[in-house]
């Protein structure tokens, strides 16, 4: 075996490492971080799928070996990222309808806490004219510069931290019944209630912003996971209802696909793209961190990601129709296996 071929092969097992790490159970954060780059992980398997076709003789033994596991592997992977490509059949659809006290449309914005930008957001706020505006990493000091916008959102929630989990909620519409709890972490802040529409409607919201696993953060990914899967099980067979905010996990985890199986919410990116928030300077490792997740009832009118405004993050807008024909034409989430909500509430129990 020439010293070409031991390379490619040792570089092949690396690429099928991402794969293996995705299908194991670990909540280490460098196990689970591996959930994240899967569009990278299917190019870069392919990648080196050509290169056993062009080094291997046509059909030797590891030739055979190397490329069936890495065409395995890629069909995993891209089974994982299918739905979030325009292929696939959209799970949310679009609804103008007649009235518009009917709508409500949302800006979600992780700032970075250090980010001095902030006329940045306060053009986009100004230009998009969101109902509701959720800003993540936000301390005193971004509180005191979007204190310009209250004028025009009268309702506010403002928890300013310096520890980068800050949370500020500004409404144009109506909040009652608000609490801020701290679901798993005295650190980690939510916001929930619920929003009155312009039609009198009232709404749930659910304002999240988990600690992701990582070695400056958290080790595992326990206490991000119960907490979304806490959430989940509130939320569950709940109509009009909506959970939004940077939820540090990507659409296709296994966490984030059981919390929608649990809650019963729909995703609307599902059938129309990836729509990466994070990170914005770094165009080839980009993936979808933040999140806007509603009831059946619930129809799309608009989905974009914002421009960036110097954050990691891009801010991302939605808009929304709360009609109730919405639940006959959008698909039902899928039903969690039982082996699912058995590990569910052993996720929770573990991050109390």
């Amino acid at each position: 075996m020439s010293i070409l071929e031991i390379t490619v092969i040792f570089f092949c097992v690396l690429a099928l490492v991402p794969t293996i790490a995705s299908l194991t159970r670990f909540d280490q954060w460098w196990v689970r971080g591996f959930d994240f780059p899967r569009l990278q992980v299917s190019v870069l398997t392919l990648f080196f799928l050509t290169l056993v076709l062009i080094v291997f003789p046509m059909g030797s033994t590891w030739q055979v070996i190397m490329g069936s596991l890495l065409s395995l592997s890629f069909l995993y992977q891209a089974v994982k990222i299918f739905p979030y490509t325009i292929l696939a059949r959209k799970q949310v659809f679009r609804l103008e309808g007649r009235k518009s006290d009917t709508r409500v449309s949302i800006l979600v914005s992780n700032v970075l806490t250090p980010n001095k930008k902030y006329q940045k957001l306060l053009d986009l706020v100004q230009y998009w004219d969101p109902d509701i505006l959720l800003t993540l990493e936000t301390d005193k000091v971004w509180e005191e510069k979007l204190s310009v916008i209250e004028e025009n959102y009268p309702h506010t929630v403002k928890i300013p931290q310096d520890n980068l989990y800050g949370m500020h909620l500004y409404s144009k519409l109506e909040l009652e019944d608000i609490e801020v709890k701290f679901l798993i972490s005295e650190e980690i802040p939510s916001i929930h209630g619920n929003v009155i529409l312009r039609n009198g409607e009232k709404i749930k919201i659910h304002c999240l912003h988990p600690k992701p696993p990582s070695p400056s953060e958290d080790d595992t990914s326990t206490k991000r996971d119960a907490e979304l899967l806490l959430v989940g099980k509130e939320v569950k067979d709940h109509n009009s209802t909506l959970v939004f905010g940077d939820l540090n996990d990507v659409a296709w985890s296994r966490t984030t696909r059981l919390f929608q199986q649990i809650s019963g919410l729909v995703d609307p990116r599902i059938g129309r793209g990836f729509y990466n928030t994070y990170h914005a300077g770094i165009p080839v490792f980009r993936w979808p961190l933040d999140h806007v997740f509603h009831s059946k009832d619930f129809a799309l009118l608009k989905l974009k990601r914002l421009p960036n405004i110097g954050s990691d993050h891009f801010p991302i807008y939605i808009e929304l129709n709360h009609v109730s024909i919405a639940k006959k034409l959008n698909d039902e989430p899928e039903k969690p296996a039982r082996e699912e909500e058995e590990w569910a509430e052993e996720k929770i129990e573990k991050g109390r």
